[in-house]
């Protein structure tokens, strides 16, 4: 598989890595292994933590939730890949960003796996994660990277041994955008807020056509901003559901309508910029069709191409911790157990990409 990599350093012809996600309400094991220069994901169970209706996540009560299920979790991915604990090469574990509670419950379980089979560890930037299982996945080395979910919203591009941030958020995250307002119309957690918002939309139709609801539309250079486009809509709602003015899947799909132009626009300036011809979407947000459509009608208006993926691989997963950490493993980047640790804040600019 050319994904564009560097040859690796580790001269092993077959590589197994454990990866533990669970940085906010998902926690995830995921088994990848390397052979003949491929990469094959061979379990990756998860379970989410899923909150009543109009009720966010919290810290304490995400990291129970996370400690009840992360040991099932590790013998159903062994199980599932038929794998012995002895066959495991490394253990990785999403270092940050994230919630505290949460990283830190998948941290410990990591450094305890790590001591009990007498294996190395491997921290992982969660939002590399999300990028190389994106490479991985879709086979594209070297795209614009739009990476939108609850927590994060960035346009990335990689240069001199980093990922860059060309453009972000200055306050909240799209998802948690989404989230949020799915709260004010008491939309169900289940399967996920922005999900529904997403199904809401599809039936805002006015004998056949879609209503369209003027919102605040806020790009500042290569940043977006959604703070004060929710307050409005937030307003909207309650002050206008009531009386019949506006309907739900009308309010849903104008909210989608607007913030994904906004991401389309910054990421068609990224593309610019760096004069790349694809662009791959990732994070929770990412297997929203509607974001789909219209970034690919941008990239086939530049000549480009657009690298997508569903569910499995878009939503946290600890697949994707294996697969950034393989890569990692594979360059001889291992961390020491008195380093593996875990941090709230860690930019996608702030790790060496080294493979």
């Amino acid at each position: 598989m050319d994904i564009g990599n560097l040859p690796t350093l580790l001269k092993k012809d077959v590589v197994i890595a454990l990866g533990i996600e669970g940085s906010a309400n998902k926690v995830g094991v995921g088994i990848v292994r390397y052979s003949e220069g491929s990469y094959e994901i061979l379990s990756n169970p998860r379970k989410t933590y899923i909150t009543p209706a109009g009720q966010g996540f919290l810290p304490r009560e995400t990291a129970w939730h996370h400690q009840q299920h992360i040991n099932a979790l590790v013998r159903h991915a062994l199980q599932e890949a038929n794998l012995s604990a002895a066959e495991v090469d490394c253990i990785c574990y999403t270092k940050g960003p994230g919630m505290g509670g949460p990283l830190r419950s998948c941290a410990v379980c990591a450094r305890m796996l790590s001591l009990l089979w007498k294996r190395p560890l491997v921290g992982v930037n969660h939002c590399v994660a999300h990028i190389e299982m994106g490479r991985v996945a879709t086979k594209c080395s070297n795209p614009v990277v739009l990476y939108v979910s609850g927590g994060n919203t960035q346009v990335i591009a990689y240069s001199n041994n980093r990922y860059r941030i060309f453009g972000e958020t200055i306050d909240i995250a799209v998802g948690n955008c989404l989230d949020r307002f799915a709260r004010v119309l008491q939309m169900s957690n289940d399967p996920s807020p922005g999900y529904n918002i997403e199904q809401m939309a599809k039936s805002s139709l006015n004998n056949g056509v879609r209503k369209y609801i003027e919102l605040p539309y806020v790009v500042k250079g290569m940043d977006v901003s959604f703070s004060g486009l929710l307050t409005y809509i937030e307003g909207e709602a309650k002050n206008k559901l009531a009386s019949g003015e506006v309907n739900g899947p009308d309010l849903c799909y104008s909210l989608q309508e607007t913030v994904f132009a906004m991401l389309v626009e910054i990421t068609e300036r990224a593309m610019a910029h760096t004069g790349a011809d694809t662009v791959l979407i990732v994070g929770g947000v990412g297997c929203n069709v509607r974001l789909q459509e219209m970034m690919q009608s941008m990239a086939e208006d530049r000549g480009a191409s657009l690298c997508a993926m569903d569910h499995r691989y878009c939503i946290d997963n600890g697949g994707m911790i294996a697969q950034a950490g393989i890569f990692a493993y594979q360059m001889n980047m291992v961390t020491p157990l008195e380093e593996a640790t875990c941090t709230q804040r860690f930019r996608t600019d702030a790790m060496d990409i080294v493979w």
